[in-house]
């Protein structure tokens, strides 16, 4: 199959080549992320391919069940090559392309890779600079050896070992998991943290960086509330329902037609909620007129509030109470589809099928947004799609290798620089003349005519802006454009002033 042209604006993260080696939903969707922002994510399959490509659902004209609902979501955007690990010539590709990778994710069981060859000591001696990371149910000896390091572990395992279940439904007789899959979703959020954070760690020190999240982990952190509770109360945090242990009223409430969610913390929104329902009882300040009166007579008030929300439907509480109070629709899937936030803020992406014939997918957009550069939005790889591109291209893309890295010249563009108070006051001017200066790090120096400006009087924060002198195209916009973004809004600690007989002299790290 030819392989896919990816021309598009840039994502924030172009220029990172991700090894993907993980499979289901955990490493998957870390990948995803940057996959979305335009990261190059590389996943390595099977021949079977990862299993999540056969675990549905699948479209009615899918006959050959190709295209799992599962998969689609979880790996736009990315190239797949298949492999077969245990093969010499496999692991010698896989080795060439790790040389030429900034990030290499895995999640399978601990010491799988090391079977391979490929832990990080190994792969670190490939690639010295290469951020490795890994996804686990309980994680390695490196951060602390845990008695279930061998267990297998999936979303529902951590779930319930995290303390997430024992927080979840009406009471201790019928525990519930989360719908979603919170585990592995939440793991991979954070992962896609710690991979960036490594890279530019990497980058500044030239050395391989390792980064860990235990499933186990992960969720213990998102209860965070249970483990003070504990500590300060000396309580076992029990299921509350749709309640909340100290706040009232905050949870699920009946509608005429459906639910509502209310969230009420500070008096001013009580105040706001109690006359907009208007009944006696609630205007009684000394059963609910603070936080912990509120929390104490609970039940009752949430009674009170039940017996008002039902008497409207959805839309009329969404008149009455929408912008007034912490207050939002239990939406279904389908009232999501409608939502005119969702179409706004574009959170269910349309994909195209790679065979144009066949019907457009649509899955759950990205919810991280950065002004000034795009997502991505192409389809996932057929299985193996990308070897042939990869064995011919080996060398395209080296690791750590900072994208867009044009620097301009005095004769074709003129610096502004923007000085700011700290009341952000301020004051614009043109340098002189500007230079470069390579050296461990790259420096950009200009210089300003000294009666132009004090500087004492504009010490918060410097911008500096690269403008074109002649009309006409500009091969290196892209470059010029992500030059601009990441000299904006310099604090004063990041600039160096030199004041000399006649100019002034301005440093910036670039």
């Amino acid at each position: 199959m030819e392989y896919k042209n990816q021309s598009q604006n840039p994502g924030i993260l172009e220029g990172i080549r991700v090894l993907d080696l993980s499979r289901m939903l955990s490493g998957p969707y870390s990948t995803m992320l940057l996959a979305d922002h335009g990261a190059e994510v590389i996943k390595i399959e099977s021949a079977e391919g990862d299993s999540s490509r056969r675990s549905g659902p699948f479209k009615e004209n899918d006959i050959e069940k190709r295209w799992s609902g599962y998969f689609v979501s979880l790996n736009r955007n990315k190239k797949s090559i298949s492999l077969n690990l245990k093969n010499k010539d496999d692991i010698f590709f896989l080795k060439e392309l790790i040389k030429r990778c900034d990030v290499l994710v895995e999640n399978f069981r601990p010491g799988v890779m090391n079977r391979l060859g490929l832990s990080f000591e190994e792969v670190s001696k490939i690639n010295s600079k290469i951020v490795y990371g890994s996804i686990s149910g309980f994680g390695s000896k490196i951060f602390g050896e845990s008695p279930y390091k061998e267990w297998p572990s999936y979303d529902v395992v951590a779930q319930a070992m995290g303390g997430l279940i024992s927080l979840t439904g009406y009471d201790e007789k019928a525990p519930l998991k989360v719908g979603p899959g919170v585990a592995d979703i939440f793991s991979g959020s954070l992962l896609s943290f710690g991979l960036l954070a490594s890279i530019l760690k990497s980058r500044d020190t030239g050395k391989a960086q390792f980064v860990e999240v235990a499933m186990y982990d992960a969720i213990l952190s998102m209860c965070e509330r249970a483990i003070y509770q504990y500590d300060f109360n000396n309580v076992v945090p029990k299921p509350d329902g749709n309640n909340h242990p100290l706040l009232a009223p905050f949870g699920i409430f009946k509608a005429k037609d459906g639910f509502i969610a209310i969230g009420i913390v500070e008096n001013s929104y009580w105040n706001v909620l109690k006359k907009i329902i208007g009944f006696d009882d609630l205007l009684n300040d000394s059963k609910y007129g603070d936080i912990a009166l509120r929390a104490q007579n609970r039940d009752e008030l949430n009674t009170q509030i039940n017996k008002w929300a039902k008497r409207f439907s959805k839309k009329e509480l969404i008149s009455l109470l929408g912008g007034k109070v912490p207050f939002g629709p239990v939406n279904n899937v389908r009232e999501i589809f409608e939502d005119e936030h969702v179409k706004s803020r574009n959170m269910i992406w349309e994909i195209k099928h790679p065979f144009g014939e066949k019907k457009n997918w649509k899955v759950a957009g990205n919810p991280v947004k950065f002004r000034g550069f795009n997502t991505l939005n192409l389809a996932p790889p057929v299985l193996g799609e990308h070897k042939n591109f990869y064995e011919d291209d080996l060398n395209s893309i080296y690791p750590n290798k900072q994208k867009l890295s044009f620097r301009p010249h005095t004769k074709h563009y003129r610096c502004k620089i923007t000085l700011k108070n700290k009341d952000n006051q301020a004051k614009e001017v043109f340098a002189n003349s500007f230079t470069w200066l390579e050296s461990i790090k790259t420096y950009l120096i200009c210089s300003l005519t000294k009666s132009e400006i004090t500087i004492n009087n504009y010490v918060n924060s410097v911008e500096f802006q690269f403008i074109k002198l002649t009309d006409g195209n500009e091969d290196n916009k892209d470059a010029i454009d992500f030059l601009n973004l990441k000299l904006s809004n310099k604090s004063s600690s990041d600039v160096s002033f030199i004041n000399n007989q006649d100019e002034i002299l301005i440093s910036v790290k670039t």
